[in-house]
């Protein structure tokens, strides 16, 4: 599995001594409040070549063609980090997707341990659990701005869509699959009559169930399987040979809506319900419509998609480094790097810095105050005297970076 990295790596060596410092790592570009650093790119170019080599190119093709599309690594890093800030402002939540994906892929890596799990993640991504979660969410939540912001906007009419499904039918022939929300009652390091007092609390969730209360909410509440809690219980498709035989049996007979009875297995008791069912064959047009309509909607957002990350460029807070090129730029907008280390001080008279002082404070009024006419205003003796900033607080240096 090849998965890119956009993992941020900064580390700092700091002494009592400002000679000592050494600087391992460097800033590219400031989105806001975000940073990109010189190692991403690095490990976007090495991701860029790895993929490359596994399309089979190798010596000066394969530098040519990394060479060319690295780029543009810059602008889909700021990309990214933009999608991601508009994506926390709009309050877009997207941690029930992510739990559903990560629930999949473990489903396809056929590693029930979730130690193992992640040991296996690393050895495929190269990132921790957390690095490759967090990858994940960026990822989703820049595709759900997306669709919010743009593709909410483009119509595609039933007309268009009914005739691309007769004209591919063969496209959406179902393998038969059922999704299911799950309340897992845990009874690992449990005495037999805490067993039996699990056993209990499970039935009582399926009676619950049955009479109307919410699958999603009595999951969430108490299901013992956090990851998937969160989530309302919500689990993967599955497809026949992929649950074992005492679950399978029971839910590929069962209809939409049904709750099983508590299911005892290895580590506690398991009730599930079944949320959809689709039979192998031939799907509807109703079946598939939404799919569809992504399909036909995808190649009328490209465009779009690029306005609007222009836009939000020229939003943003954004400094480029001197030397590194983003090929998305908003015309017009200056993005030139403006640390404050790398301008050199003004070299003034005591006078000036006198002269200067005075100016200031004839002109700066303190929030929270209003002006006074001059009869109004206090004596000098009564006034307390001017407190100066310690210099240190003033002048204090710029870290190198």
């Amino acid at each position: 599995m090849h998965v890119r990295s956009l993992g941020l790596l900064i580390v700092s060596l700091a002494t009592a001594s400002a000679a000592d410092v050494r600087v391992v790592e460097e800033i590219v570009a400031k989105v806001n409040g975000d940073i990109i650093t010189r190692t991403e790119l690095e490990h976007t170019r090495q991701s860029i070549e790895a993929e490359l080599r596994q399309q089979g190119l190798s010596g000066q093709k394969l530098r040519e063609a990394a060479d060319q599309r690295a780029k543009d690594a810059l602008r889909d890093q700021i990309d990214q980090l933009l999608l991601v800030q508009k994506g926390k402002d709009l309050n877009i939540n997207v941690d029930p997707d992510v739990t559903r994906r990560i629930a999949e892929i473990q489903l396809q890596s056929k590693i029930v341990d979730p130690d193992k799990f992640h040991e296996w993640l690393h050895e495929q991504t190269g990132m921790s659990f957390e690095d490759f979660k967090s990858q994940m969410k960026n990822q989703l939540l820049t595709q759900r701005v997306v669709g919010q912001e743009i593709g909410s906007r483009i119509n595609i009419p039933d007309a268009e869509k009914r005739k691309y499904y007769e004209d591919h039918k063969k496209d959406f022939i179902r393998q038969e699959e059922v999704f299911l929300r799950q309340i897992l009652i845990s009874t690992e390091g449990k005495t037999p009559e805490q067993v039996a007092a699990a056993e209990k609390k499970a039935k009582d969730l399926v009676a619950r169930a049955r009479k109307g209360e919410k699958f999603a909410d009595l999951a969430r509440d108490n299901s013992d399987d956090p990851e998937t809690a969160r989530n309302g219980g919500e689990l993967p498709p599955y497809g026949r040979g992929q649950l074992i035989k005492q679950i399978e049996d029971v839910v590929f007979k069962a209809n939409r809506g049904y709750v099983t009875d508590p299911i005892k297995v290895r580590n506690g008791f398991l009730v599930l319900k079944v949320e959809e069912r689709y039979e192998a064959g031939q799907a509807s047009y109703e079946e598939v419509e939404n799919q569809i309509d992504e399909q036909l909607r995808m190649p009328l957002m490209q465009p779009k998609v690029r306005t609007y990350l222009t836009k939000l460029r020229e939003d943003a807070f954004l400094e480029i480094r001197g030397g590194y090129v983003d090929s998305g730029a908003a015309p017009g907008k200056d993005t030139a790097w403006k640390d404050p280390a790398q301008l050199k001080p003004e070299t003034v008279t005591k006078e000036e810095v006198a002269s200067r002082r005075k100016r200031k404070l004839l002109w700066v009024i303190p929030a929270g105050h209003k002006k006074v006419k001059p009869e109004e205003a206090p004596s000098a003796a009564a006034q307390p005297p001017a407190t100066a900033a310690p210099a240190s607080a003033a002048s204090a240096p710029t870290p190198a970076k």
